[in-house]
């Protein structure tokens, strides 16, 4: 019997962590003498449906902002010491923490610190900011999956193993997800005409986010609308607040139309031509889709003045990040005008109606990312059990 514990904070870790689940099973059920798993420790409901002994509730975990996790201190402390002494008692084999940087560094070097096995799945983004976090992972895990191929160059020299395992966003989204095809079953979906050039705009996940993104880019969406024939503007609102936030906008322009529906961002890309996005994981998305974009970001003028100090990375767009180079233009802060994105999307439209092979470095760093990572990161655990010395 292999007992493995795993902690995901969140959505996105819960995703996470029942691919690698999945895999895992897959693997251990596939040797020559097949493998007998458990699983235990903190997950949403993803990885409790495939079998993870639940010993806190994800909830508990769940803190926003920068008051709420310094008022529940003592609660999450209380909670990393019964995690400790619950997968120490349970003498699990492996630990693998899924993102969820500062609580996972925590408990990954408490269990180090026991002979446990130790592994943290996702780079924080040293190549970004703080690039000193590159020391705490290696006190805190022995193995580290990483989901961008540069990103292991940051650990050179240091004791933790660090190893590119690919983007399972990349797997999840097939190549041909963004083909014509696709985009006219989108487009019907959404209820949107098949001929039009159909604008997607992304102003964040967040309501603080949306709160600052959503005025200038109702705005440049507007003035694109002028520019170009037959646009219409799809914005995928993740929850019913933000449609309200996004709703409660759009009366001021009531000349632009825009399709608004509750859900991800996923169908809306597709059915675009062209995105206009705020800086995150939607611009890897897109992306991913081969979808032509124009980035964005806005802070408060606060902090923003922070961040320009200790941020390393000259772009602030995945799609830029992974080529090194400026594949699509990033438009941040006080170059975020109205006028400036609008224009931006008009230069980008014609390009891609210019140059067919204006999207190809899209598809190259989509097989680039596309290594299978669930299973990638279910071999780098299994061999890490296998042999802990050589990390």
């Amino acid at each position: 019997m292999l007992k493995v514990g795993l902690l995901a904070g969140e959505a996105s870790g819960d995703n996470l962590g029942a691919g690698l689940m999945q895999a895992l099973s897959s693997q251990a059920a596939a040797r020559a003498t097949p493998l007998e798993l458990s699983f235990l420790g903190v997950g949403g409901p993803q990885m409790q449906a495939l079998g993870l002994d639940s010993l806190a509730s994800i909830d508990a975990l769940s803190v926003n902002g920068f008051r709420e996790p310094i008022l529940r201190l003592p609660q999450l402390y209380r909670l990393l010491r019964t995690l400790v002494q619950n997968f120490t008692s349970a003498k699990i084999d492996v630990f693998v923490g899924i993102d969820f940087n500062v609580f996972n560094f925590l408990l990954e070097a408490a269990l180090k610190k026991r002979g446990i096995p130790t592994v943290h799945y996702v780079s924080p983004s040293v190549y970004a900011w703080r690039s000193g976090r590159t020391r705490r992972v290696d006190k805190s895990a022995q193995l580290l999956l990483c989901l961008y191929p540069f990103e292991p160059d940051f650990y050179q020299g240091l004791s933790v193993r660090a190893e590119f395992i690919g983007h399972p966003l990349a797997d999840e989204i097939d190549p041909q997800a963004g083909s014509e095809a696709a985009r006219l079953v989108a487009r019907q979906g959404l209820g949107l005409a098949p001929e039009k050039t159909v604008l997607a705009v992304l102003p964040g996940s967040r309501n603080s986010e949306v709160a600052l993104m959503i005025e200038p880019f109702l705005q440049a969406a507007a003035l694109f609308a002028r520019a170009q024939p037959a646009v219409e503007v799809v914005i995928p609102c993740l929850t019913s607040q933000i449609r309200d936030r996004v709703t409660q906008a759009l009366s001021r322009y009531p000349d632009v139309p825009v399709t608004l529906y509750v859900g991800n961002a996923r169908q809306a890309l597709v059915a675009s031509n062209i995105a206009l996005v705020k800086s995150g994981t939607s611009t890897l998305e897109a992306m991913l889709l081969h979808r032509a974009m124009v980035v964005s970001y806005r802070l408060g003028t606060l902090t923003y003045q922070l961040a320009r100090r200790v941020v390393r990375t000259p772009y602030v767009a995945l799609p830029n990040i992974l080529a090194g180079r400026q594949l699509v233009p990033e438009l941040i802060q006080a170059d975020a005008t109205p006028e400036a994105l609008a224009a931006a999307l008009t230069h980008q439209m014609q390009k891609i109606r210019q140059d067919t092979a204006y999207l190809e470095p899209f598809l190259e760093l989509h097989h680039k990312l596309r290594q299978g990572a669930d299973t990638q990161a279910a071999s780098a655990v299994l061999r890490l059990v296998e042999a802990p010395q050589i990390c």
